[in-house]
């Protein structure tokens, strides 16, 4: 199956430094899960145990959901699996493979745009979130700074903006290919 056929992001495995960069955001945000899954288990134990929860757990959670999502979301790109509705692109990828592959880069850029208007309206979040020393949660009880997960957030943001041009450069490559 051509790359073109397979849709945004099945492009055959590359193994350069922006590739490991993001399989390795992934990793993280499923260790993050991990984390997660064994925070509200002990969570849940010491309620039902030891009558004594767990402070900040739900703010953890809250803030993690987020985290988590712009870890993972430049590698789903990456593989294919972000959801889309494509099958009309699948249709016009196959009776003219061109068209197709260069509506493929459209989209493509269409996504880089978006990703660079969050970034454009995270980077003064963060900023924000650092200079005022702004958290999560109940003082004297549990608080957490929010400018990591913002940081992950930018992060993550940039990735997806870097890994979605990557893809516009390869469908209108294939394009390119397709009419020759």
């Amino acid at each position: 199956m051509s790359a073109g056929a397979r849709g945004i992001g099945a492009s055959p495995a590359r193994h350069g430094a922006f590739d490991r960069l993001v399989v390795g955001m992934n990793a993280l945000g499923s260790f993050w899960v991990l984390m997660l899954v064994l925070l509200v288990t002990a969570d849940a134990l010491g309620r039902t145990f030891l009558s004594h929860p767990i402070q900040g757990t739900h703010e953890m959670i809250q803030i993690s959901v987020v985290g988590i999502v712009f870890m993972q979301l430049a590698d789903t790109i990456r593989t294919g699996r972000l959801t889309r509705a494509d099958s009309f692109l699948g249709l016009l990828r196959h009776a003219r493979p061109r068209a197709g592959a260069a509506l493929e880069g459209v989209f493509c850029l269409l996504g880089a745009a978006f990703m660079g208007i969050g970034l454009w309206g995270s980077v003064p979040l963060l900023k924000e979130a650092i200079e005022r020393g702004s958290y999560i949660g109940n003082d004297g009880i549990f608080t957490a700074p929010v400018w990591p997960v913002k940081t992950v957030i930018v992060v993550g943001l940039a990735a997806c903006l870097v890994q979605f041009l990557r893809l516009a450069r390869d469908a209108f490559g294939s394009a390119r290919r397709s009419a020759a």
